[in-house]
């Protein structure tokens, strides 16, 4: 479980299942979950296509996520697109959820699903869950004019990231308390396509609460 900064509450916990397309030695659907500052950066990247070729793109998105990782996200994913192009390209949802402020800015290019699940009940928005709109394009070759969205979140509030081999309606039925593990394990041997890479990433947000154990 990352934390913030050491010695500090933990800020979320986070679990991740992943599934290479049967044959392949490598997937193409990568991710990274690193603590920045007061925050933490959480993002998934789908190479396109899958094999090696998905796999190299992927991790060059991923590596450039891990170099510059103190940038917001429009800049985060303006460098993933330099670092990107000769590629075939990739893919990416990111988020950052912060501690003081308890926001969560997100955006997406491509088609890597984001949900928001409020945790709390209440009605913060007129929905229990926020979808992410993402911008259609590739990131390495046909960049989006992009825009981040912040939304307030709280304690509880769970995040999902999942990649297009997972089915659509993965978020239905979920036992809301289940530890974040759980829930991608289940999302993806209930919901995943078996014809492409697939991942889902789940977070749930602490906000730097201490955790009984």
């Amino acid at each position: 479980m990352p934390e913030a900064s050491v010695g500090a509450p933990p800020l979320i916990e986070w679990g991740v299942a992943a599934l290479a397309l049967p044959g392949e030695a490598r997937s193409g659907d990568l991710h990274l979950v690193k603590p920045v500052g007061t925050g933490v950066l959480v993002a998934v990247v789908d190479g396109l296509g899958h094999g090696a070729e998905a796999a190299s793109a992927a991790q060059a998105a991923v590596a450039a996520l891990e170099r510059h990782a103190t940038e917001s996200p429009v800049p985060l994913i303006e460098r993933c697109h330099r670092a990107l192009q000769g590629t075939r390209g990739a893919v990416i949802s990111m988020a950052v959820l912060g501690r003081p402020d308890r926001s969560m800015t997100w955006l997406g290019v491509g088609n890597v699903e984001g949900l928001l699940l409020y945790g709390d009940g209440t009605a913060r928005s007129r929905a229990p869950r926020a979808s992410l709109v993402t911008r259609g394009g590739i990131v390495g070759s046909e960049l989006p004019r992009l825009h981040a969205v912040v939304l307030p979140i709280a304690p509880g509030d769970t995040l999902i990231f999942a990649t297009d081999g997972i089915r659509e309606g993965f978020a239905q039925g979920l036992p809301p308390e289940a530890a974040p593990q759980r829930l991608a394990d289940q999302i993806l041997a209930r919901h995943g396509k078996g014809t492409d890479d697939a991942l889902v990433l789940v977070a749930r947000y602490l906000g730097g609460a201490r955790t009984r154990g």
